[in-house]
């Protein structure tokens, strides 16, 4: 795993707090040993909330550059279990960020007209062009686990899709784009609290659908699945990351720092101007 020149701002140890995340190629996932509740040595929310003020600072910095630049593009992959907090890292970690270098995209079911295509269609039409930061909630992984535990493929299928994914993915990497995969773990106890606030929340009941009890009801079943896929796909190109998920305030310090180290790594620059524009008088 590549060393960024620069440690990301506000985080002493990011160095260390990358790779204590980090899914080495050919290694296991461990999901079911890793812990969900560690908070990189913050106490708490109040002590982490300058740690993602700078981190955030210091990505807009990195990502005006990178915009500036156009010549190459990142891409976060954000998967998790129901109310893993996909949406909440996505809303934090872009936050600030210029809007026109970014983009969000969703993938829920496949639609017929998707459905009459290879399943890496929808995906590849929306992975972010030269420039941007792009952002998936959701992936081409519910096409492995999702799909699986539905029975929507077998798993011989699978087994081809990780071979498609991975080669996919370096083809991306190749052409310029940096994936960053991250997989926000949360326990089964704070996925029970999270999903009854938002059934006893009338301003968050819009988010919670039946199938999340179906889904929870399988937890272990998705989350061998989710254990085998992140093994098998996590690669020197694009590895993937797990982040303990159940503080929230805890989760972006992580996110952001992957982010930053991602840039760091990238260091964009700001392409030369024209030498006669400094002369110039606008009247």
């Amino acid at each position: 795993m590549a060393k960024s020149t620069k440690a990301p701002v506000g985080v002493p140890d990011a160095a260390e707090l990358v790779a204590e995340l980090w899914v080495p190629a050919g290694g296991p996932a461990g999901l079911g040993a890793r812990p969900t509740d560690t908070t990189a040595g913050l106490a708490n929310k109040a002590e982490a909330a300058p740690v993602v003020e700078a981190l955030l600072e210091r990505l807009d910095e990195l990502h005006d550059r990178l915009w500036a630049e156009a010549e190459r593009s990142v891409l976060l992959i954000l998967q998790g279990m129901d109310a893993a907090g996909k949406d909440g890292t996505i809303r934090k970690v872009l936050s600030g960020l210029n809007p026109q270098g970014c983009h969000v995209a969703s993938f829920k079911a496949p639609s017929d007209g998707e459905l009459a295509h290879d399943y890496l269609w929808r995906v590849h039409a929306q992975c972010p062009p030269r420039g941007r930061l792009g952002v998936f909630n959701r992936s081409h992984y519910e096409d492995i686990v999702a799909a699986l535990r539905i029975g929507a493929v077998d798993q011989e299928q699978c087994t081809k899709r990780y071979r498609h994914i991975r080669e996919f993915e370096r083809m991306l990497t190749e052409e310029g784009t940096t994936l960053v995969k991250v997989f926000l773990n949360i326990s089964k106890d704070e996925q029970r609290e999270r999903l009854r606030a938002r059934i006893d929340n009338p301003a968050k009941r819009w988010k919670f659908r039946r199938e999340d009890l179906e889904a929870r009801a399988q937890w272990d079943a998705y989350l061998d699945a989710y254990e085998t896929a992140i093994s098998e796909t996590s690669t020197e190109h694009a590895p993937w990351y797990v982040v303990p998920a159940d503080h929230k305030w805890a989760r972006d310090v992580m996110v952001a720092t992957l982010l930053v180290d991602c840039f760091e790594r990238l260091d964009p620059q700001i392409p030369d101007a024209d030498p006669g524009i400094a002369g110039l008088r606008v009247e």
